[in-house]
């Protein structure tokens, strides 16, 4: 099954905890053996610009090292433009805060082929980032958040995949 590596730096953000270098390294030596994955995320510090572009730098090398053809993400943050995308970056990774995150998203599809939205949690924010022309997105809330959570998933890919288009475009007319 295709998949993606994050760096878990979000989750430590938000839990207030020291993000654990040495599980995303494990984490990479486990997929250098296994199955390659689509793209890594690159470490990234949420919210901060300047120390996400340092983290960069060190870390391409890095991941180069245990994973040569594997295609990178860049995480955008708050505050940042076009211009901080490294030209070496494969996928931009939009995260950032939430507010910054939403606000920003078409100006980053407009200007990279390949754009992935994070924390991406309901069917109201699918279709935005879908809207926007994302061609990817992540989130944990799907298997979290119960059955009602759960059916707005379902219908997303319902109506998204066409099976639920006819109907769609009906009450839309009918409006």
């Amino acid at each position: 099954m295709p998949y993606a590596l994050d760096n878990g730096a979000f989750g430590a953000w938000k839990n207030g905890t020291q993000w654990d270098e040495g599980g995303f390294i494990m984490l990479l030596e486990r997929a250098r053996k296994s199955h390659f994955p689509l793209w890594v995320v690159v470490p990234d510090v949420v919210t901060d610009r300047d120390a996400t572009l340092a983290k960069w730098g060190e870390w391409v090398p890095q991941i180069r090292g245990v994973l040569p053809h594997t295609p990178l993400a860049f995480a955008v943050q708050d505050g940042m433009t076009k211009n901080d995308v490294p030209a070496d970056a494969d996928v931009v990774f939009v995260g950032g805060s939430t507010e910054w995150k939403w606000k920003h998203l078409r100006a980053w599809t407009e200007n990279f082929p390949r754009v992935h939205v994070a924390r991406v949690n309901s069917e109201r924010m699918l279709w935005m980032a879908q809207d926007a022309g994302a061609i990817s997105c992540d989130g944990t809330g799907w298997m979290r958040g119960g059955e009602e959570r759960l059916a707005e998933l379902e219908h997303y890919l319902e109506i998204s995949t066409g099976k639920g288009r006819p109907q769609m475009v009906m009450e839309h007319i009918l409006q």
